[in-house]
């Protein structure tokens, strides 16, 4: 699992990104799972990559909203 830059998630379209979070929550329950036993901070990176998609979600629909006025 490498980061993610905000211009690669920008990149993404709606659906992609959408597949993504889905597949980095449960990455994140492994990560979880796995600090639990080893102590690694592995689940803070992948918080901080679906933080960075639900901003760019939010971003785009508020100027969708912005936009049609």
């Amino acid at each position: 699992m490498t980061t993610m830059k905000f211009q690669d998630i920008k990149k993404m379209n709606k659906e992609e990104r959408t597949k993504k979070i889905e597949e980095l929550k449960f990455e994140l329950v492994k990560a979880k799972a796995n600090a639990a036993k080893s102590g690694s901070s592995k689940a803070r990176e992948i918080k901080k990559i679906i933080a960075r998609i639900f901003t760019l979600n939010s971003l785009e629909d508020k100027s969708k909203v912005g936009s049609n006025t």
